[in-house]
């Protein structure tokens, strides 16, 4: 029962803590009370890309004819897109198993809990207790979805992320409250699957953490398509007396407009998981709702680390799986270098995509920088012209004091395949002519990067 590392959690912070462990040599143990993998492998990240592939297809049938191809009576089988999302998570859930048979790692099934003398208790289905010890524990217990008061989730009716991934028949109708990437992904898919979506967004523009360009143009797209965007706006309550659900939504004017809806996916954020899990037993530090932890993730106290969503950074897959690899090694005694929080990509699968990485152009000013903006449209790509996609832009933001690159902000086909030599450029500190130099193949999407570097500089070719 004694291991030099026990993970509780087996998400993508969880489960990457233990298999690095393991390639270092430690002894590991990861408690997990549902699905290997975690809510990001199994109701997250892979089966909502799965939702949304399945759905790129069928917009692509429905729009044959535009690339000379004749398609008749093509039409969305709803469960069988569900089944497909499902099969693709469990397989790889069935792989982190795989992984973890590889790397000796024990997997203990149950509810972890941090004892007062740091021990882990783990409560298994039965209801039985069983104590375990380590060298070192890692907290990796991730989110759920976040609950607003006046709109409490009954998981059938007003359902969170979770239960949009598998509701047993489309709903006619949906509103959508927030439009960050899980919002607006799923207010995506289900308008591509035939339902009518009224996406309500607080802020003034959808996918608000976004430079303006980019949610200006998501905005476009979503109405294009045939999404309802309602901004500057909020949902106050929902009658859910009747056979469909009134939705109370305040405008942008102050006034309040009744909605009806067969559905209410509440899409406002996520609660890190951190009842229960032992935290006030040890007397460990919060900061704002979540463990407060140094740039090595370690608590106020010695042996008990804590990453992924339940510490204070970006609650995203790769954060996570990056801040567990810091973690480990840093436990291992090897020499480590602190994330840099200010280069973190982002990324929304909606139709056009969007990436970016850096500051927007909004904060670089607001942050006293100089700037050099350069902008290319995908209606000057010759690749996004041949795939029928130029709808979106890439744009760069360049310190003009030293010519390296501070933001970049992309909407289009495949931007989020791209968006990663932006996040290598910054971490280099590569100059803008670096970018402008450096050939990129023809014809590909990526060459926007290259033509918006040339555009900041007046050296654009294609415009």
């Amino acid at each position: 029962m004694n291991y030099d590392l026990i993970v509780i959690g087996s998400g993508p912070g969880g489960y990457v803590a233990a298999i690095r462990a393991s390639q270092l040599g430690m002894n590991v143990a990861v408690v997990e009370r549902a699905e290997l993998g975690g809510i990001c492998l199994n109701w997250g990240c892979i089966p909502t890309k799965s939702l949304l592939k399945s759905a790129q297809v069928l917009e692509y049938t429905r729009h044959a004819a535009d690339y000379g191809v004749k398609v008749e009576n093509a039409e969305a089988d709803f469960n069988a897109i569900i089944a497909r999302s499902r099969g693709v998570a469990d397989k790889m859930s069935k792989g982190i198993q795989y992984l973890f048979k590889k790397n000796n790692i024990t997997v203990i099934e149950g509810t972890g809990k941090l004892t007062a003398d740091k021990q882990v208790e783990v409560t298994n289905a039965a209801g039985e207790k069983t104590l375990y010890e380590a060298k070192h524990i890692i907290l990796a217990t991730g989110a759920r979805s976040r609950q607003l008061p006046n709109i409490p989730q009954d998981g059938k009716r007003i359902i969170g992320y979770r239960q949009a991934l598998t509701l047993d028949h489309r709903p006619a109708s949906m509103v959508v409250v927030g439009s960050g990437a899980i919002g607006s992904e799923l207010a995506y898919f289900y308008n591509a699957m035939g339902t009518k979506v009224l996406l309500v967004e607080f802020m003034p523009n959808v996918l608000p953490v976004e430079d303006e360009e980019v949610s200006k143009q998501i905005g476009r797209s979503f109405k294009k398509a045939g999404i309802d965007v309602m901004v500057k706006s909020s949902v106050e309550s929902v009658d859910t007396t009747g056979e469909l659900l009134k939705v109370n939504i305040k405008n942008k004017k102050g006034e309040i407009e009744v909605h009806e809806a067969e559905i209410v996916l509440s899409a406002v954020g996520i609660s890190p998981n951190v009842e229960n899990i032992g935290l006030e037993e040890l007397h460990i530090e919060m900061e704002r709702g979540r463990v407060k932890v140094d740039e090595y993730y370690r608590t106020n106290v010695e042996g008990v680390y804590a990453i992924g969503d339940i510490v204070g950074g970006p609650a995203l897959a790769h954060v996570a799986s990056a801040e567990a690899i810091c973690c480990v090694e840093h436990i291992a005694g090897l020499h480590v270098e602190p994330i840099d929080y200010s280069n973190i990509p982002g990324c929304t699968y909606v139709t056009p995509e969007v990436a970016s990485v850096g500051l927007n152009e909004a904060k670089a000013k607001e942050a006293g920088y100089e700037v050099k903006i350069g902008k290319f449209p995908f209606t000057a790509s010759g690749k996004a012209s041949a795939a029928g996609a130029n709808d979106g832009f890439v744009k760069l933001i360049f310190n003009a004091a030293d010519d390296t690159l501070l933001g970049a902000h992309m909407v289009g086909m495949n931007v989020t395949e791209i968006i990663a030599e932006m996040v290598l450029a910054r971490k280099a500190k590569t100059k803008a002519h670096d970018i402008i130099k450096a050939i990129h193949p023809h014809p590909t999407m990526s060459e926007a990067v290259m033509e918006a570097a040339s555009a900041a500089y007046d050296e654009v070719i294609h415009l």
